[in-house]
């Protein structure tokens, strides 16, 4: 199932309604004056919406209440939406250095990846105000250690996602669980996002091919990361995007926040400074860490 189609059908006209505060009248009403929004049609003739849709309605609402007029508003946030949601990527790597390609890629045995990823856990997941999570851990083996970390994570994250090859997932597990395929790109990839206002960060790393022999912990990976908040929210619509086409629970809705919401302000020099003293301070520790 691709993110699309995830998004398709899935809501009433009541369903918009009831999210959005917009009256179903006024639904159609926009629709026949101005082409907006588009629902899709069951044979019924029965509309139905995108999750996505409740996101540029709620962006339409802000702009008209900002002053805009209603047609240019609707054109707006229409035009916003498709620059910001853009097509489905299935690899946070590839997309972060397809998209950036100022970014310094490093290769980074798994061991150096332990301490970064324990750093921004620490530094910026814990503290971070209702953050959007996201971890890739390739195999479900290499998450288990982590999980009860990331189960307290999620406590205090608006959304929490981990994705591997967990085969059978409980929908009601937290953080939700993403079955990654067998030939999903982000088998191979270690990935963490920690998306909100005031603190962002994002590490994706793909593992070099041809290393069956070597040990776990000395396995190479070639790595970005950065605390620009407009490259983790990028990072992030990746991620919600493969979870909303994975089915994942709430992923849809997630993927449509993260389409309107604002990308916060850069970090501040202390928040920075904190996160590099914190991978300083793991180095030499991350041998004993367990491993995720």
């Amino acid at each position: 199932m691709t993110l699309s189609s995830a998004q398709e059908v899935t809501l009433s006209i009541g369903d918009l309604a009831q999210r959005t505060g917009v009256a179903p009248a006024t639904l159609r009403m926009w629709e026949q004056r101005h082409g907006f929004p588009v629902p899709m049609r069951l044979a019924s003739g029965h509309r139905r919406y995108r999750a996505t849709d409740v996101a540029v309605v709620e962006d339409v609402l802000r702009r008209r209440d900002d002053g805009v007029r209603l047609d240019v508003a609707i054109e707006q946030a229409q035009a916003r939406f498709v620059e910001t949601a853009g097509p489905p990527a299935a690899s946070v790597f590839a997309e972060l250095t397809r998209r950036h390609p100022d970014l310094a890629v490093h290769r980074l045995r798994k061991s150096s990846l332990v301490a970064l990823s324990w750093a921004i856990e620490d530094e910026f997941c814990a503290k971070a105000t209702r953050p959007y999570l996201f971890g890739a851990f390739e195999r479900r083996e290499f998450f288990e250690p982590s999980r009860p970390r990331w189960r307290e994570l999620s406590r205090v994250a608006r959304a929490a996602f981990v994705y591997a090859d967990f085969g059978e997932v409980d929908p009601g597990a937290r953080p939700v669980e993403v079955h990654l395929a067998e030939d999903a790109p982000m088998r191979r990839e270690w990935v963490l996002v920690c998306d909100s206002p005031e603190l962002s960060a994002v590490l994706a790393a793909w593992e070099l091919p041809g290393q069956d022999d070597v040990p776990d912990r000395e396995r190479v990976f070639e790595s970005v990361w950065t605390v620009d908040p407009a490259v983790t929210r990028r990072a992030a619509r990746v991620c919600a995007g493969m979870a909303a086409g994975a089915g994942a629970t709430g992923a849809a809705e997630v993927a449509a926040e993260l389409a309107a919401a604002e990308i916060s302000a850069r970090p501040e020099t202390a928040a920075v400074t904190a996160l590099f003293n914190r991978v300083v301070a793991y180095g030499d520790a991350a041998s004993r860490r367990p491993q995720r």
